[in-house]
């Protein structure tokens, strides 16, 4: 039974950093374009 309770927690712990990755990822992904330099237009 504790096997199964540790095993639940070390699951759900990496589904929590996966998706805060995901999430610290995308956000990265946004700010880089949102301050890329515009296209010159000459």
């Amino acid at each position: 039974m504790k096997k199964k309770i540790l095993v639940l927690l070390a699951a759900v712990g990496g589904l929590v950093a996966f998706k805060k990755r995901a999430k610290a990822r995308s956000e990265a992904e946004l700010w880089q374009e949102a301050t890329r330099p515009a296209p010159d237009l000459r």
